[in-house]
């Protein structure tokens, strides 16, 4: 299999000379990426009370105009006879929404545990540099590669960058999970709840699974298991989805657990988070808390109103309640 996947010169390639056994497993995987796709919208549309934020909309887009024109592109490339350029169109407008989609749901849910504002700013800034530098010379030579009297410099540019823009993307997806699980074990330290430990450990085995699953990703492209890879690639972004919306639950799953406050450390807790149009309210860039104003916060027993000196907490330690944006599960 291995000759047969190198020998289609990245994306230039075609399947012609495959064996059948390569044809059903891209086949596969191409299935199975659209039906977590068909899951996850039934999922998300049936759980938001309302539809908006950052979360819910990088969510639902990288599924639905990533995810499936990517793995559509691919099948019409490679089982098809279909133009090259509605193919290589079609696949390059679902990657960018895709990959750079994934990262916005993970910068998204990165605000519930870092209220630094300089990192998260950092954050934004290292996502929208990586879509130009990367996206953009990635998707050129992808062109570039595909038309009919095309240069095998455009082939062979191809084939470097995409090992180039793989790494990259995986680093970015490494850093933004690297500083989320960084933070949550903070949190597991401080917290004194059996069963919210419980849930962040769940948490933090959800975010290693999800990098371990871009390191395989990783790997086989540098094998040059390319057909593979692109294929698989769909499978794996639209489980990682899947697992985002797990993270979510969790995250429900927390607040509802427990009628009274979550200890988060000697001094500091978050007693409630309701969605309030005060204008006082301090503003937030995250999906999640578009919509969600911080209340009340409690130190050593008593409730204080929300102050600007309260959103300085030393430690930052959140539980964030996202039942004004989730409906209520039942008992």
């Amino acid at each position: 299999m291995s000759n047969i996947v190198s020998h289609l010169d990245g994306i230039s390639g075609e399947l012609a000379g495959a064996r059948y056994g390569l044809k059903a497993t891209l086949v596969f995987f191409i299935s199975i990426s659209i039906y977590n796709v068909i899951e996850l919208v039934i999922l998300v549309l049936s759980t938001f009370r309302r539809w908006t934020g950052l979360y819910f909309w990088s969510l639902l887009l990288s599924g639905c105009l990533g995810v499936v024109p990517y793995s559509l592109g691919f099948m019409l490339k490679f089982f098809t006879h279909a133009s090259s350029f509605l193919s290589v169109t079609l696949l390059t407008v679902g990657w960018w929404t895709m990959v750079t989609g994934q990262s916005f749901v993970l910068y998204s849910r990165l605000h519930l545990v870092i209220r630094d504002e300089y990192i998260l700013r950092r954050v934004l800034c290292m996502i929208i540099a990586n879509f130009f530098l990367l996206h953009i010379p990635t998707s050129v030579l992808t062109y570039g590669s595909n038309v009919p009297d095309r240069s095998p410099l455009f082939v062979k540019g191809y084939n470097i960058m995409e090992k180039i823009q793989m790494t990259g993307f995986t680093l970015q997806e490494v850093i933004i999970s690297g500083l989320y699980i960084w933070e949550t074990t903070k949190l597991l330290r401080l917290g004194s709840s059996r069963q919210n430990r419980r849930i962040m450990h769940q948490l933090v085995g959800i975010n290693i699974a999800i990098l371990v699953m871009d390191l395989v990703l990783l790997g086989l492209e540098y094998a040059n298991f390319y057909a593979i890879q692109i294929t698989l690639k769909g499978v794996i972004y639209s489980i990682k989805l899947k697992l985002e919306f797990a993270v979510l639950g969790k995250l429900v799953d927390m607040v509802h657990g427990h009628r009274r406050p979550g200890t988060l450390g000697n001094d500091v807790q978050l007693y409630s988070l309701q969605h309030e149009s005060s204008p006082t309210a301090p503003a937030s860039s995250s999906g999640l808390l578009d919509n969600i104003n911080f209340s009340h916060i409690v130190r050593d027993g008593t409730k204080q109103p929300h102050t600007p000196q309260n959103d300085r907490c030393p430690d930052r330690k959140f539980i964030v309640k996202v039942s004004d944006l989730i409906k209520r599960r039942p008992p």
